[in-house]
């Protein structure tokens, strides 16, 4: 008997008390999980910012009214000279960075994308608890090919984006579930069999995370939580948080 034979042998072995006619919508999936988390906004946030740097990448934590200054520092530090954005993306962000803005309207060719230095997005979601960010299609964030070919990623996260848990994020997703989502937790990176680590074959190897929190983001709480809270820092802007 081949592997294949032996796999679907199996298989059918695990499926013989299961009806023909029943279908995945009949059977009642448990949800008793934890779904949210009840640690206080800033204690997300700090968490956030942990565990996407625990991936390599860069964080900084600005307001507002410094945010254009804040990516003009990345470019600087990067030495980025050229960003691709997508349709809708706030372009006076980039304006006083020094750098070409190559727009995505109408989609540039694989080969334009690869010529940019960097890529600059907006965001869907951060998930704190996995230092992940999603991306859908919307404004500012565009096609999927935009967030992958660049090497460089910079990404504007607003503070009310940031969610604990993955089912929160889930949730804000779901009216995006039947278009394409990105899900990046750090810059990409791959290893082969003999654990050579490789980086920028999936993505960019490079993540700059813009965190945008007005004064009042960490002020309201959502309960009780009996884990230690991590401790709390903001960068000053255009620096690593």
């Amino acid at each position: 008997m081949s592997a294949r034979d032996t796999i679907l042998s199996r298989v059918r072995e695990a499926l013989a008390d299961v009806p023909d006619d029943e279908r995945p919508a009949d059977v009642a999936v448990p949800r008793d999980y934890r779904r949210t988390s009840r640690l206080p906004v800033a204690d997300v946030l700090d968490l956030f910012v942990r565990t996407v740097e625990e991936y390599g990448a860069a964080v900084h934590r600005v307001e507002p009214d410094t945010l254009a200054a804040a990516v003009r520092a990345v470019c600087q530090e990067r030495r980025i000279r050229s960003m691709a954005a997508a349709a809708g993306f706030p372009e006076h962000l980039v304006t006083g960075a020094g750098v070409v803005l190559m727009r995505d309207s109408p989609p540039m060719s694989a080969g334009s994308l690869n010529r940019a230095d960097a890529v600059i997005t907006t965001a869907a979601v951060g998930i704190a608890e996995t230092g992940t960010i999603a991306l859908g299609t919307g404004s500012g964030m565009g096609r999927r090919a935009l967030s992958l070919v660049p090497d460089t990623h910079v990404c504007l996260v607003r503070a009310d984006q940031v969610v604990a848990t993955v089912p929160e994020a889930l949730d804000r997703l779901a009216p995006q579930a039947d278009r394409p989502i990105t899900l990046v937790s750090g810059g990409s990176a791959t290893s082969d069999i003999e654990l050579v680590r490789v980086e920028g074959v999936h993505g960019p190897r490079v993540l700059e995370v813009i965190l945008v929190e007005s004064p009042t983001d960490g002020d309201s709480s959502n309960g009780p939580d009996d884990r230690a809270s991590p401790g709390r820092r903001r960068a000053a802007p255009g620096t690593a948080g």
